[in-house]
């Protein structure tokens, strides 16, 4: 169990403490003990033995992970005690032998032996010095476990692509309404698949990288996060408020690409086929204050000018930053596809603004608090607003596809908690199923949950905090009675006037208290 254990690590050099992955193989020296030949050709050095190489030091080791640091003979992993005291380090010319012997003497009076003329050395056991000089040999030398065998990349086969109908029927059981978004989505993501499956040919096809509006809470991140898992390609999720100029303290633009690749466990032509989701992409729009240098808007949307329209990008392996410690790797973004998203707070007011110009003159002009309750404002953006609000031409022209998400009603909230395949609810339902207790919830329950979660103005992720409020009593007062069958929450649980209704088993159900 131990050595199956051991087998799943890297081994650590004692010496210079590098792992097994960059040092190489380990001369291992007992009690998990491990040095790597580079020491070990410095310790060889260091000591000066006259004629005796690397390599034929090397062949006078023993075998140290058969045994406690002694050669073995007889064929066995252990080492004889009588044998051991006939071991002798030899200095000057001193000792005897007798002509016949086979570890006679040489000219210089030092024995030989019969490994071509070596010294014998009197093999020491490093754990006992270490232990005498105060310095414990360190028990668990196993640091970082040994990286898996790849999987294979599966090449993308333009008939293993799903048509968009599949993809938004895949997208169904997870996200509630938004079916615009969901279609738009479909369509680029299946375009932009079948352009890789079909290679350069006579007529080039552009890439579609998307560009999602809506307001915090209706589903941009979940809709993309979804649709990489089941297309299973890499995903990486970057924020674009830590992203700066180079030079300045913060995330390198290139850093993108280098979650891209950690994704795709650093295959560089798995990460070339994957997805980048920028998300908060609204707040490096360009500042209105242009007396001081913009580092983080509009110098970041200039460097992200290239990653969007695609070329060769070198990033770290393995790490955030590029330093001279860290192996550099180039990535070609021509075949990557990025989606954009924010909320774009405020551009719904240049919207209104715009619209009210449009028709403000005259006798058949419209009232300008006419598009003040309209939910869906962001559905009538051009690019032009998008221009006013700080996006430079540039960088909106490289994202071709511009659609925006519904506001959440209260009818979607609805669904939304208890129709998805991994709904609030019924995570919730299953917590108390491992219990034995069965949950149900009023429709009257979900109406006064979404309600509550308008107010907050936050969308879906108001669900989930208002439903761990109403449940955390329930959740630590079920566990005390096993006769406790069902628990039923009711809108007046909800509203605070009332409690939720438990049942146990095999009795009525009567009203109980929170």
């Amino acid at each position: 169990m131990e050595e199956n254990r051991k087998d799943e690590y890297e081994k650590i050099c004692l010496m210079c403490r590098r792992p097994e992955s960059r040092a190489g193989r380990m001369l291992e020296m007992g009690n998990d003990v491990c040095i790597c030949h580079e020491c070990l050709q410095k310790a060889v050095d260091s000591m000066k033995f006259s004629g005796i190489s690397y390599n034929d030091f090397m062949n006078f080791m023993p075998d140290f992970s058969k045994g406690n640091g002694n050669a073995p003979e007889n064929g066995d992993g252990g080492s004889n005690p009588k044998d051991e005291a006939k071991q002798e380090i030899v200095e000057g010319g001193s000792g005897s032998g007798s002509p016949d012997d086979p570890e006679k003497k040489d000219g210089k009076g030092n024995k030989g032996n019969r490994q071509g003329g070596i010294p014998t050395i009197g093999m020491i056991n490093l754990s006992d010095i270490l232990g005498g000089m105060g310095m414990g040999v360190p028990r668990q030398q196993i640091r970082k476990k040994k990286d898996k065998e790849k999987k294979p990349v599966k090449e993308l086969d333009i008939n293993n692509i799903p048509a968009p109908h599949k993809i938004k029927a895949s997208l169904d059981e997870y996200v509630i309404g938004q079916e615009h978004a969901k279609k738009v989505i479909s369509v680029a993501v299946y375009n932009h698949y079948k352009r890789i499956a079909a290679g350069a040919d006579d007529v080039e096809i552009e890439k579609s990288n998307m560009l999602m509006l809506g307001p915090t809470g209706c589903g941009k991140t979940y809709l993309v996060k979804t649709m990489a898992r089941l297309l299973d390609v890499p995903l990486a999720m970057a924020d674009a408020t830590s992203l700066t100029e180079a030079g300045y303290i913060g995330d390198d633009i290139e850093s993108v690409i280098s979650r891209l690749l950690t994704a795709a466990d650093n295959d560089v032509e798995r990460a070339e086929q994957g997805i980048v989701f920028i998300d908060e992409i609204d707040k490096i729009a360009k500042k209105r204050n242009a007396n001081q240098r913009d580092v983080s808007g509009e110098a970041v949307q200039q460097g992200m000018l290239k990653l969007l329209e695609g070329s060769e990008v070198e990033v770290p392996v393995g790490a955030a930053s590029k330093n001279a410690m860290v192996p550099m790797v180039t990535v070609n973004t021509q075949n990557i596809l990025f989606i954009c998203g924010g909320a774009f707070p405020g551009l719904e007011d240049i919207v209104k603004e715009r619209l009210n110009k449009q028709a403000s003159v005259g006798f058949l002009a419209d009232l300008k608090d006419k598009y003040d309750d309209d939910p869906n404002l962001l559905s009538k953006v051009t690019v032009e607003d998008l221009r006013t609000f700080g996006m430079i031409p540039e960088f909106i022209g490289r994202l071709p596809i511009i659609f925006s998400l519904e506001t959440l009603t209260k009818e979607m909230l609805v669904r939304i908690l208890k129709e998805p395949r991994n709904a609030i609810l019924k995570q919730y339902q299953k917590l108390l199923a491992l219990d034995e207790v069965q949950l149900d919830i009023d429709e009257g329950a979900l109406e006064a949950i979404a309600e509550k979660a308008l107010e907050k103005k936050t969308g879906a992720r108001a669900l989930r905090s208002i439903l761990e409020e109403f449940m955390l009593d329930i959740m630590y007062e079920i566990p005390k009675d096993d006769n406790i069958g069902r628990v039923t929450i009711t809108r007046e649980y909800i509203e605070h006037t009332g409690g939720p209704v438990i049942s146990l088993r095999n009795v009525a159900a009567l009203p109980g208290s929170h």
